[in-house]
């Protein structure tokens, strides 16, 4: 299947896998690449020298192109972008609005530029300032989210701008993909779907209880901002002494991250602005690393946040990604075969 997703970056089908913090390593982007989707890795929550050894690895297990996925306001971006042009990865994924001149850069080197957005407004500016593609996430997607349904968003998104849109929100099969297009997108993005195949690194206990999950939840617990979530009887208890455990939490996150105190206040500040925060908020903020590491690498379902889109509930099992994507295009085609059928 061509579209304009396929000839932008060069895979087989229009399937992306979201970069998924803690989840989506090496091991995952080089199984969906390998599977002829576009793997992603989710770098935000890597160190520099992590991401590097991330990138490397991926290009030792496929030759087909991948993406990394940062924050466009750490305070290393900059490095981070020249690590991805050194290595020649396809692909840079930022879940914000890149900086001009980290789109700039990433143009000169022919890097292929696709930010996350959840507003038309927010598709049209990243528009005007060169990116090649725009991921629109509705509200149905998981971890940080907005209001509108992907139905909605998606169709609005469209008819803004005239460079590739790929949708992302509700998306875990092949009618959905053809929905998709249908709206006028290049392609799919999926976050959950991916996390529950047998390639995502994420304990298998905490798959199962994924498995068993039939309900999200839409909270500021976690970081002071929407986050769409597993509801489960932790993120019911975030509610109480949150600011207390965002504290501990942002000790927790400096040990993690490596980063000094004057470091982290400068990138506190930075989300602020860049983020309208209250001081609050961004002290919450240290929450979110911490709480997705125990679940997606600690195990710890009970002590940790499990970032979920609401697909969830309809998710039975755990195939590869190369069996994912083969059914997922499957199921295209059966679908566009039956839609053309007279009668």
């Amino acid at each position: 299947m061509r579209t304009a997703l396929t000839s932008l970056v060069g895979c087989r089908y229009p399937i992306v896998q979201t970069g998924m913090g803690y989840v989506a390593g090496a091991r995952l982007a080089a199984a969906v690449s390998q599977a002829g989707g576009l793997g992603v890795i989710g770098a935000a929550t890597m160190s520099v020298a992590e991401m590097t050894e991330a990138v490397r690895r991926v290009k030792e297990r496929t030759d087909a192109p991948f993406g990394v996925n940062i924050r466009s306001d750490a305070d290393d971006a900059a490095e981070r972008v020249e690590v991805m042009v050194r290595e020649g990865v396809r692909v840079a994924s930022f879940a914000q609005a890149p900086r001009r001149d980290l789109i700039a850069r990433l143009k000169d080197a022919g890097v292929v530029t696709i930010p996350s957005v959840g507003a038309r407004r927010h598709a049209e500016k990243v528009a005007a300032w060169g990116v090649d593609a725009v991921i629109v996430q509705g509200g149905e997607g998981g971890g940080h989210t907005g209001p509108v349904a992907t139905t909605l968003l998606l169709p609005q998104v469209v008819d803004a701008v005239d460079i590739p849109v790929i949708a992302a929100g509700g998306f875990f099969d092949g009618r959905g993909l053809v929905a998709a297009l249908a709206y006028g997108a290049c392609g799919i993005a999926m976050g959950t779907r991916f996390l529950l195949t047998s390639d995502s690194p994420v304990p298998d206990e905490v798959k199962k209880v994924y498995l068993a999950a039939r309900e999200t939840v839409v909270t500021t617990k976690v970081d002071g901002v929407p986050h769409r979530v597993l509801n489960t009887p932790f993120v019911a208890s975030l509610e109480r002494s949150r600011l207390a455990r965002a504290v501990v939490n942002g000790a927790r996150f400096k040990r993690l991250s490596g980063l000094s105190w004057a470091a982290m206040i400068r990138e506190g500040r930075r989300m602020r602005r860049g983020r309208e925060l209250t001081w609050a908020q961004v002290l919450q903020a240290a929450n979110t690393p911490v709480l997705l590491r125990a679940a997606m690498v600690d195990g710890r379902a009970d002590l940790g946040v499990m970032a979920s889109g609401q697909v969830v509930g309809v998710i039975d099992d755990l195939p590869s990604c190369r069996e994912l994507i083969e059914r997922i295009m499957a199921e295209a085609t059966a679908t566009l075969t039956r839609l053309s059928e007279p009668g």
